[in-house]
């Protein structure tokens, strides 16, 4: 009997759940439009609605337009009940980013702020948080929480930041950085955050692998709506695959990996440090820079196609180097669809989606797919 019980609130919370995800998704619904397309009778599709309406969590917008017969009640998700914050943390800055129930960016802003391990560095980013979000007029009521970005080892086990070779810490635990802030935190991997903002949007089905390319290299499988993190949370770290045997060395110790070929550092560096600079001599057919991205392609298109010939599907290019890349994807497709043993017709690389603050975006949409996931 208590099994049984137990079986009905989970199967009502799956259905709650799955009705909000579609009304957000689809901005203006009926009660009709959720029974037929989620398959759920109209009584118990009334009765959710009527339920997150007294939440607050939807709103009552008129009437949609009839097709013949009463007009239905227009819904829609209270988009800014909910709020989240992304911070971005990297080696020279910060990155605020504040979004809503559905993912839209209200405000997100980078701050120069070198990285340093010890209370005063997180006492300032708190500070800063707090600034931002009082220049944004924001409810503080409204905000489930603060996603945390690192460019390290996540380890969500042990609540642990287990290793940085870029910020160079190793073993602080989620509790000591929590202490200096007054909302909820969520860790995440900087690529996994940038994987997490791209699948936010896609079809539940999807599937695809996350290469972030910026100062390292790093990656992330994103499966049907879920991070793949691996037996240590190390699941993609495509950075540290070999690329050429006893090749140059990398920062991790050894030779030949993939970030010391495809880091974005070995593009900006022959542009004063810029890489929008580097793209921009590209454009002009700069000898030197059309030299380098030859090379740096040469290496990226062998990544790309040995993560294509073990997970078989999309790849998205991610960080600095995916945010400028542009038009210049195609000749990296060309290089790539002459590796590919099976011949696809179809680019299966593409672009990321976000060119600015993905990171920060994806932390921050962790803590709304938390409170979602709860509904």
């Amino acid at each position: 009997m208590d099994k049984k019980k137990i079986t009905n609130m989970e199967v009502k919370k799956k259905n709650r759940n799955e009705v909000f995800r579609y009304i957000c998704k689809q901005e203006t619904v009926s009660n009709p439009d959720i029974s037929y397309n989620m398959k759920i009778s109209l009584p118990t599709a009334t009765q959710i609605t009527k339920e997150l309406i007294a939440e607050g969590l939807l709103e009552e917008k008129g009437e949609l337009q009839s097709t013949g017969g009463r007009r239905a009640k227009a819904l829609s998700a209270v988009v800014n009940a909910k709020l989240a914050v992304g911070l971005d943390i990297t080696k020279n800055h910060i990155t605020l980013l504040l979004t809503n129930i559905v993912g839209e960016i209200l405000k997100y802003e980078r701050i120069c702020q070198p990285f340093a391990s010890g209370e005063a560095y997180y006492q300032k980013v708190n500070e800063r948080l707090e600034l931002f979000l009082d220049e944004s007029g924001t409810d503080k009521e409204k905000v489930l929480g603060v996603g945390i970005s690192f460019p390290g080892i996540i380890d969500l086990d042990k609540e642990l930041i287990t290793y940085s070779h870029v910020l160079g810490v190793e073993a602080i635990p989620f509790d000591v950085v929590r202490s200096f802030f007054s909302y909820p935190c969520f860790f995440l991997n900087d690529a996994n955050a940038g994987a997490y903002a791209e699948g936010f949007h896609v079809d539940e089905t999807d599937r695809f692998f996350y290469l972030s390319l910026s100062n390292t290299v790093g990656g992330a499988i994103y499966d049907r709506n879920e991070l793949t993190q691996g037996r240590n949370f190390r699941c993609g770290e495509a950075g540290h695959m070999t690329v050429v045997i006893d090749g140059e060395s990398c920062y991790c110790g050894k030779k030949g990996c993939l970030d010391a070929y495809c880091a974005a550092w070995r593009l900006s560096g022959a542009a004063d440090g810029k890489l929008e600079q580097f793209f921009s001599l590209l454009d002009q057919k700069d000898a030197e820079a059309v030299k380098i991205w030859d090379s740096y392609t040469d290496y990226l298109a062998i990544a790309v196609n040995n993560i294509y010939m073990i997970l078989d599907c999309d790849i998205v290019l991610g960080g600095y180097v995916g945010s400028c890349m542009g038009t210049h994807l195609q000749e990296l497709w060309d290089k790539v669809a002459g590796r590919n043993t099976f011949g696809e017709k179809e680019p299966y690389v593409k672009a990321c989606h976000y060119k600015v603050a993905a990171a920060a975006l994806g932390a921050a949409l962790k803590v709304i797919e938390t409170f979602v996931s709860q509904i």
